[in-house]
């Protein structure tokens, strides 16, 4: 039987679509198994081969478990809001929808050639009205709750007035705005509407805010922290600052302990759930303030989790971006610090973090009073302190901390050792912990009883208190461009009001341009006449890229719903995710922000479970191997990779696509570099030039990026998902290497070969399996399903290689066989099974058939090869049945004429059996 994988795919994936083969069940009374990818943005470029990995992965365990009986939930969509498409409309002037549908359109024709078990008709697209009706409606929920930390869950808005109305907020216990001022019952009534929305917005758990923010010039938006590298955008590589400007934030600090503990209850990497930690950033310690000695006066306030070493402070440092560094710069050090702040506040959080060993900073010419020495002690700024983490003020302790330390070595400032055994070290912070020295009252306390004891006495000063601080800071919600969803948002005034839901959702208008105005507003600024009730302003800003995805996975269990995001019949039965595949860029960004919306979505009784993803698996990267041609120095000639030791040459990348194996075509060289037309090509042994090559990240830079649907064009959609599975461990990183892909090709034909008689014609017969027949199929099926349960994708398509040569061995071409064989493979090589499946005369599709289950008894071994040892030396090898016993062992093995050779006529001082291992006899 010939393998004509072109006809057979095309024919397959049709009759799947035609028949819903793929459909999910709506029957709730079945086991459920919900399995996804991390929805791709369309991009130009389209997938790949790289992008598969992960969606073959859940592919497989998806076919997998609904053929272990489980209603499974398998759906793709696509995260279709995105600066490309806007930067691409600025450019060209199309609106971002046309090109998003275009790159859409390209995206689902490439999957569809893979043959992925998608239930289409629930796809969602995070830019499509439908969909983003109900992250405006999310948005609406946020806005108008609060989070109550006696119950410790967010609630309904209008809860927190009434308490206002009846109390004040003299007893609420709520997460808010440090400012946020006490007021009574009879305070509240007696505000303006003006002043209640006001202090409000100090509860909401989203709001509106000055803030500093990562300003990105060229893209013409605020990115957030996970957006931007060394200083520059992630996308584009455009230079970031630092700016103050008016954002949406997200209160996502108020579930800062509940991201953490949810840590606890979901099956995710130990490297990920660290990450999540690192960046929530747990600190327990105090809050103290720190009298400043100029004239104006004033407080610093700092957070410290040691403030057992209140002594040693001999410094304090504030963040550049602090509002107080122009009260506490003096007239003669001004021009030196504003040349400083400059410089510092074009620095990432994350450049300022990394350089430790770089030491910059600047006096500002005033001091503060350390609450315990009484000392005045001077003021700097430094860009190691950051203003969204604690106070942004620092009490520093050279003696105890390492960057405290480099900076006072740096700048000259005294060192005060207050942990024993450090005074006379060169580098006194090698000693962290120990008893107290220079310490007042608390000499000789260890380090952990003085930490309680200084804050009972700071507290008891009034000075300060015992506090836990997060390095998660409010999340930044507001993006200045015009391709996102609009926040759906009005303005009385300077009072921000959320639309009423039945005029959701609030559409994207029809702009001029797609940049900012001339006046510096968002694009949405451009819109003419685009008002609530056309006499109040929309909100001008677009939400983060985060938005759509921070909850889209609820949308596919119920994705034509027009009530509700979801039914709650729907989220009840579906709930998790038991299989989320993506990348580990996503870490701190989708991640952890998707399981905040789901903490809020559950505490508002929306749904029932406080964790989205169950089980996470991150797949590793598909590397690029890059072909490389040797340019001779000077001279226009190339030289095959085999003599470069000849000569002097410079390197250049070439398509890897005209490329065959590592053979360069030449002709196809020349078309593509038109300038190397008359350059002469200096071919190596057999006169084929061999190109270099070399592992790197697959991009359109090094020309090594493989369109899927060339491979599935050359081979077949079946090889593609084959082979990539069996380059490694899903989580691990791998290179993409054509000279390999045979492998996998070949074995499908030799799988094809089984299912033909010696006239190559298309045969199955039905005989009785034989032993050995049953044996292999049966241990395949055991450690196949062993391997899938434990996400091992590689090891399966051994077991495959292995079986399949085994029965061609043995001649195998019993239907008996074969019929499970196929209902095993057929997740990992859905369409060359069907087809098979299909020619055996099956009428319904493999796919909807059931795993065929192992059955111990042909595992069993009938019979055991024992090694005989006599006085501790192998001499003999003996076959016994394998349920035979120990005396009847003995008796046979005294009988053999070999045995009795090596015993020359003397009786065996001792014989011990280890049944199925060994039989020992000492003479």
């Amino acid at each position: 039987m010939d393998y004509n994988p072109q006809e057979i795919e095309k024919k397959w994936q049709a009759y799947w679509e035609e028949n819903k083969i793929y459909q999910t069940d709506s029957n709730t009374e079945k086991p459920k198994f919900y399995a996804l990818d991390m929805f791709p943005y369309p991009s130009g470029a389209g997938l790949h081969v790289g992008h598969p990995l992960g969606y073959i992965a859940s592919d497989i365990i998806s076919r997998f478990k609904r053929m272990q009986g489980y209603n499974v939930l398998h759906p793709m969509g696509f995260d279709s809001f995105g600066l490309p498409a806007e930067q691409y409309a600025i450019e060209t002037g199309q609106h971002p929808a046309i090109t998003t549908a275009q790159n859409i359109k390209t995206f689902k024709s490439q999957l569809g050639k893979l043959g992925f078990d998608y239930d289409w008709s629930r796809e969602v697209q995070t830019s499509s009205p439908d969909f983003y009706t109900w992250t405006q409606w999310i948005f609406q929920q946020i806005f108008d709750s609060w989070y109550n930390q006696n119950t410790d869950k967010a609630e309904p808005i209008t809860d927190l007035i009434a308490h206002f109305e009846k109390d004040g907020n003299a007893h609420i216990q709520a997460v808010c705005d440090e400012d946020t001022p006490k007021f009574s019952a009879q305070h509240w009534a007696g505000y303006s509407e003006t002043e209640k929305q006001a202090i409000l917005l100090k509860y909401r758990l989203t709001y509106v805010a000055d803030s500093v923010v990562n300003w990105c010039p060229a893209l013409g938006t605020v990115l957030a922290n996970d957006e931007i590298k060394d200083g520059f955008s992630e996308r584009g590589g455009h230079p970031v600052e630092r700016k103050k400007m008016k954002q949406w934030m997200m209160r996502i600090t108020a579930y800062a302990q509940k991201l953490l503990q949810g840590l606890e209850e979901i099956d995710w990497s130990d490297s990920i759930k660290e990450m999540q930690r690192n960046w929530i950033g747990k600190s327990i310690g105090a809050e103290m303030e720190f009298e400043v000695c100029n004239t104006k006066g004033g407080v610093l306030k700092v957070f410290t989790t040691r403030p057992d070493t209140i002594y040693g402070v001999t410094f304090m440092v504030i963040a550049p971006e602090l509002e107080m560094v122009e009260e506490l710069t003096t007239a003669k050090q001004k021009e030196a610090v504003e040349a400083y702040v400059n410089w510092a506040k074009n620095r990432s959080e994350r450049e300022r973090q990394s350089e430790v060993k770089t030491v910059t900073g600047v006096f500002t010419g005033s001091y503060a009073l350390n609450p315990f020495t009484e000392e005045k002690i001077p003021i700097w700024i430094a860009d190691y302190v950051l203003a969204g983490y604690g106070t942004g003020v620092v009490m520093a302790v050279p003696s105890s901390d390492d960057r405290d330390f480099r900076f006072a070595t740096q700048f000259g400032i005294p060192i005060k050792c207050v942990i024993e055994g450090s005074e006379g070290l060169e580098d006194p912070t090698e000693i962290k912990h120990g008893k107290l020295i220079n310490s007042g009252a608390f000499d000789g306390m260890n380090t952990q009883d003085a930490i309680q004891e200084v804050i009972k006495e700071i507290e008891k000063r009034g000075i300060g208190k015992g506090k836990i601080n997060y390095r998660l800071r409010d999340a930044v919600f507001s993006r200045q461009r015009y391709w996102g969803e609009p926040v759906p948002v009005y303005f009385e005034g300077n009072i921000p009001k959320v639309l009423p839901q039945i005029t959701l959702p609030l559409r994207l208008p029809e702009i001029d341009e797609y940049k900012p105005t001339e006046e510096g507003e968002p694009p949405l600024g451009r819109a003419e006449n685009w008002k609530f009730e056309d006499k109040y302003d929309y909100e001008l800003t677009t939400m983060p890229g985060w938005a759509g995805s921070s909850w889209y996975f609820l949308r596919y269990m119920d994705a034509q719903n027009t009530e509700a995001f979801a039914s709650k019949e729907a989220t009840d039965y579906w709930n998790q995710v038991d299989l989320y595949i993506g990348g580990t860029e996503h870490a701190v960004g989708h991640l952890l922000y998707s399981r905040f919306w789901t903490q809020f979505l559950c505490d508002r009784g929306f749904i029932n479970h406080r964790e989205p993803f169950k089980k996470l698996i991150n797949q590793g990267m598909i590397q690029g191997m890059s072909a490389l041609v040797y340019r001779v120095k000077d001279k226009e000639q190339f030289v095959s990779a085999d003599l470069i030791k000849d000569h002097e040459t410079t390197e250049l990348h070439v398509d890897v696509n005209i490329v065959e194996g590592d053979v360069l075509d030449i002709e196809a060289f020349k078309k593509w570099r038109p300038e190397t037309a008359n350059y002469e090509f200096i071919t190596g042994k057999d006169g084929k030039f061999i190109c270099g090559s070399r592992v790197e990240k697959m991009s359109k830079r090094w020309y090594n990026v493989v369109n899927p649907d060339a491979v599935v064009a050359r081979y077949s959609a079946d090889t593609m998902r084959l082979y990539e599975m069996f380059l490694g461990p899903l989580e691990q990183s791998k290179p993409w290497d054509p000279k390999n892909i045979d492998g996998s090709f070949r074995f499908l034909k030799k799988l094809c070969r089984l299912f033909e008689d010696k006239n190559g014609d298309f045969y199955v017969s039905g005989d009785t399996p034989s032993k050995d027949e049953l044996k292999a199929l049966h241990r395949t099926i055991k450690k196949v399903k062993e391997d899938l349960e434990r996400y091992s994708f590689n090891t399966v398509v051994s077991e495959f290689m292995k079986l399949v040569n085994e029965l061609s061995a043995l001649k195998c071409d019993k239907k008996a066989i074969f019929e499970p064989m196929l209902r095993m493979m057929a997740a990992y090589i859905p369409h060359i099974t069907e087809e098979l499946w299909s020619k055996m005369g099956h009428i319904k599709s493999i796919h909807l058939e059931t795993f065929p289950e192992f059955d111990e008894q042909y595992l069993k071994e009938d019979t055991f090869t024992y090694p005989i040892m006599i006085n501790g030396k192998k001499r003999h090898l003996m076959e016994f049945a394998a349920e035979l016993n120990q005396d009847d062992i003995i008796k046979e093995v005294l009988a053999d004429e070999n045995v009795q050779k090596w015993l020359e006529g003397k009786p065996p001082k001792k014989m011990i059996v280890v049944p199925k291992k060994i039989v020992n006899i000492v003479v």
